[in-house]
């Protein structure tokens, strides 16, 4: 399995897109994504762990909180890849145009 396979596999967790949703809003801490979230914080802290593992997630030290934010080169790789598969599927779908005409 390959690192942008990773992270489609962890965003089929419908918690873990919404911590993405929340984050694509601005930093976060783990206490204000708690609060967002119908989740408990250890919950929370766990689907970052994994975020951060695939490459979506950074995090920083600020005092004794961790602020959390995408990783824009990791939503980027994904972007890519489905950019990829749209230009492959119109294509695709052009060739077939063409074959009727």
């Amino acid at each position: 399995m390959t690192y942008e396979d990773d992270a489609w596999t962890t965003l089929a967790d419908r918690n873990r897109r919404s911590i993405l949703t929340e984050l694509a809003g601005g930093e976060r801490t783990v206490g204000e994504l708690t609060q967002a979230l119908p989740i408990t914080q250890p919950a929370v802290s766990q689907h970052l762990k994994v975020l951060k593992h695939v490459g979506l997630v950074n995090d920083r030290a600020e005092g004794t909180k961790r602020i959390y934010r995408l990783n824009e080169a990791g939503v980027a790789a994904l972007r890519d890849q489905l950019d990829a598969f749209w230009a492959r599927t119109m294509s695709g779908f052009e060739d077939l145009m063409k074959e009727d005409e």
